[in-house]
């Protein structure tokens, strides 16, 4: 039998993290990881994949947002070539409507490719939500409605966090709505799902890291993630 394969956009920050929070009870013999590397530019495997995991990482360029060119917090320099890749590797999952889960710059960069903008810095919500010497912790609320809720079955949840950039009602994408905010006065939102989801695949992106939170085995909002991320990849094709 055929393996079902995952790609996982390769990131220049904790990369194992995210390739070891699939464990082999995950993959079991129907499934395989493959690194889709922005430095080795293997878009041929692009094609092979059942499955896509964009991953967190340095901030996309700002002429994808139309982003200011100096803010606070941003990169030495950028990595356009990352850009350029994930965005080759979201059309193709777009076209030939395979799963997807965004994480931080991930869910971020979704909105973007989706229309929508980033806050390019969040200000006096980084006390919330930039990581400093270790990832900083927060509730988030879940709504009713959505996907995320159908998944978790809680309307609350403790999420991990280490951003500096972020998304609001104010630059969200027309055709995504938002499944999740922060617990807090900020309004960021912390999850992403299409809006209409007929002939769309499975989409979600959180702004959380589920691959590295604390007790991520007994978190709902890794675990439930992941094991639904990996019911869709088996399902694509059939």
């Amino acid at each position: 039998m055929k393996k079902k394969k995952i790609g996982i956009s390769y990131t220049e920050t904790n990369f194992q993290n995210y390739w070891n929070w699939f464990t082999e009870a995950d993959l079991g013999n129907e499934i395989e990881l493959v690194e889709l590397s922005f430095e080795r530019n293997n878009t041929e495997d692009i094609r092979q994949c059942d499955g896509f995991v964009l991953t967190g990482g340095i901030d996309v360029e700002p002429s994808y947002y139309d982003g200011p060119q100096k803010y606070p917090h941003q990169p030495d320099t950028f990595l356009p070539e990352r850009d350029h890749f994930e965005k080759v590797i979201y059309e193709y999952s777009q076209t030939h409507q395979i799963p997807v889960l965004g994480i931080c710059r991930g869910m971020q960069y979704i909105n973007i490719l989706e229309g929508g903008k980033v806050l390019a810095d969040i200000g006096e919500a980084n006390q919330i939500h930039k990581k400093e010497t270790q990832d900083k912790v927060h509730q988030v609320k879940i709504g009713h409605n959505s996907m995320l809720y159908a998944i978790i079955g809680a309307e609350h949840g403790i999420v991990n966090s280490a951003h500096h950039q972020g998304v609001n009602t104010n630059n969200l994408s027309n055709n995504l709505i938002a499944n999740s905010y922060s617990d807090s006065s900020d309004q960021l939102i912390e999850g992403l799902e299409f809006k209409d989801k007929t002939n769309k695949s499975f989409l979600l992106a959180v702004q959380w890291h589920p691959e590295r939170m604390k007790e991520k085995e007994v978190n709902p909002l890794s675990q439930k993630l992941k094991e639904r991320f990996i019911e869709e990849v088996k399902k694509h094709g059939k």
